[in-house]
């Protein structure tokens, strides 16, 4: 799930205002080292933490239909996570990195939701929209001083885009056939022989409506 993620966003970004510019789509750590490597203009979007999103959790099962609307498996309903990324540009101009921030921040503004049609592999086949926040406000316990210290680099101006994606938490399970045919009620006599008469078949409310009239 976690990389189709990053095949999205990359995607994204590689496809909106950066499209045709030869600008270079990053998801590696920006380490120090990493920045010394760099000999063009660069988008980083790096992935620093990844919790679940407990307001999301859900109990129960989920039904899962055929052409025809009969429930045919069951299935837990899935588990969503915050992938929070740090996303920054790297040349050798302030001035130019705040531009392609620019252009990050007009491809991503316009997509708060990215629609199942647009995932890849199994993130798209669960068929749930996937939420997606630029630069909202940050709940993360680590703070961005904290992030650049631990990647041995000096803090720069960065966007923090989080999206939050369904994970499958359980695989699905076969469903019992619908019921089609009604209950039978045989009476038998007291000394536990069948008194001869043919059952009658009741369908489930038809039984639930006779108990009420006794």
């Amino acid at each position: 799930m976690i990389h189709e993620v990053d095949e999205v966003l990359k995607g994204l970004l590689e496809g909106g205002a950066l499209a045709g510019s030869g600008i270079e789509v990053s998801l590696d750590a920006p380490t120090r080292d990493w920045a010394a490597r760099r000999n063009a203009p660069a988008v980083n979007a790096y992935l620093y933490d990844i919790r679940e999103e407990v307001s999301r959790r859900e109990r129960g099962t989920v039904a899962v239909t055929d052409g025809r609307g009969q429930v045919v498996r069951r299935r837990q309903p899935p588990r969503w996570f915050r992938l929070s990324y740090l996303v920054t540009a790297w040349t050798k101009r302030p001035q130019d990195e705040h531009r392609l921030l620019s252009a990050v921040l007009a491809t991503l503004l316009p997509r708060e939701i990215l629609p199942p049609s647009e995932l890849p592999g199994a993130l798209g086949a669960l068929g749930l929209s996937v939420p997606l926040t630029v630069s909202g406000s940050q709940t993360e316990s680590r703070s961005l001083a904290e992030i650049w210290s631990a990647l041995g680099g000096e803090l720069k101006p960065s966007l923090d885009l989080v999206v939050i994606a369904p994970f499958p938490a359980f695989p699905e399970y076969d469903a019992g056939p619908p019921v089609t045919e009604g209950a039978t009620v045989r009476v038998r006599a007291v000394d536990g022989t069948p008194d001869g008469s043919p059952g009658r078949s009741h369908r489930p409310h038809q039984i639930e409506r006779e108990k009420r009239k006794r």
